[in-house]
């Protein structure tokens, strides 16, 4: 637990330090939305849905959010923006996605951990914030490496983003 514990303390850390700027340009892309007349669209790949379930059901909501359904594509336009969140930026489902919302001119926030040397997330993204989680954080007696914990830094993210959305919302007042 102290090594996990550790690790983790120290991911958030860093995501915090490196990451502020995408933070801050994310939060003013996500803002665009939440001011004018467009929707904040959600979508998380795999288990990463749990922070668009909190994002749109627990108590810190994103203002004028919306689950992304793919399929509902008629229903995106200019004025909306996107916070898509996967694994890694070479997730095929999350570029697949990104890309179509790019057709419908819709600018996305990707949060993923960046896969160096590959195309992905953060090449096509209008925004795109490193979670910073390459690998499992605890190595175990037998050499594995387990505990990779995707929801909690992707949540600090989102936790970040509504904090300075809000700061954002507030200032427009």
């Amino acid at each position: 637990m102290k090594i996990l514990t550790t690790q983790t303390i120290g991911l958030l850390q860093k995501i915090t330090a490196d990451e502020e700027l995408a933070l801050e340009d994310g939060a003013r892309l996500l803002a665009q939305a939440a001011i004018g007349d467009g929707r904040i669209w959600l979508y998380g790949t795999g288990e990463l849905d749990a922070v668009v379930t909190a994002a749109l059901l627990g108590p810190d909501s994103l203002p004028k959010a919306a689950r992304l359904e793919p399929e509902a594509a008629d229903d995106w336009n200019e004025t909306d923006r996107a916070l898509v969140f996967a694994r890694f930026s070479n997730d095929e489902e999350a570029i697949r996605l990104v890309e179509q919302l790019q057709a419908r001119g819709v600018d996305t926030v990707a949060v993923a951990a960046l896969v160096k040397d590959e195309p992905g997330l953060a090449d096509i993204a209008a925004i795109h914030i490193d979670s910073k989680l390459s690998r499992p954080l605890v190595p175990t007696e037998d050499g594995r490496r387990i505990a990779m914990p995707t929801v909690v830094t992707a949540s600090f993210i989102y936790y970040g983003l509504l904090v300075l959305l809000d700061e954002i919302l507030e200032e427009y007042k």
